[in-house]
């Protein structure tokens, strides 16, 4: 928790105060306030924060979707409080990768768990999503492989299995990876047809 940049976007400076009294507790964290939501994209990325609190009474759909998608949710963990529940919009801003969604919870004794919150959810949701990401690359080129295993075959007249050898044995003699042989092979019959 330490050396965190953490924003807190709250245009009530009250609210935005007592943010900071619970960021306290945090040793050596830098924390920035910002007041106003207009133009909130291009600060936050100007800032480049570790994790960014949100705090607005009563935000409209549109103001928390803007508000979520401009503090980039998927590339680190934002933490919002709102002091109404709505279904709809908590959705809305689960979807838009919002880590930590708190109803009627402002307090400066609870910004410390809500973040710790936030960050957990925050790493367990990218490694599901880079895990995601990786079958999907797997699965592409598990398919680009069985792809060219059946040129081959076809064209050379080869089995499933001699098929996949010479992929191998190629990719070996070249220094490079099956799928990329693969992918060559397939790029090529491709140009070809």
């Amino acid at each position: 928790m330490k050396d965190l940049h953490i924003v807190v976007i709250d245009p009530d400076a009250d609210r935005a105060k007592m943010i900071v009294d619970g960021l306290g507790r945090f040793d050596a964290a830098k924390i920035t306030v910002i007041s106003e939501v207009i133009g909130l994209g291009r600060r936050l990325a100007e800032l480049s924060p570790d994790i960014v609190l949100i705090d607005l009474e009563n935000p409209g759909r549109d103001l928390l979707a803007d508000v979520a998608r401009d503090a980039n949710a998927t590339e680190r963990p934002v933490a919002m409080f709102v002091d109404k529940s709505d279904s709809g919009m908590m959705s809305a801003a689960l979807d838009a990768g919002v880590s930590a969604y708190v109803v009627d919870g402002l307090r400066g004794d609870r910004v410390k768990p809500v973040i710790e919150t936030a960050i957990a959810r925050f790493n367990a949701f990218s490694r599901l999503t880079a895990e995601l990401e990786a079958t999907k690359a797997a699965l592409a080129e598990r398919k680009t492989v069985d792809r060219a295993k059946g040129l081959l075959m076809k064209r050379r007249g080869l089995s499933e299995e001699d098929a996949y050898r010479l992929l191998r044995k190629t990719a070996m003699d070249q220094g490079k990876r099956v799928a990329e042989i693969a992918e060559a092979l397939v790029t090529t019959a491709d140009l070809l047809s």
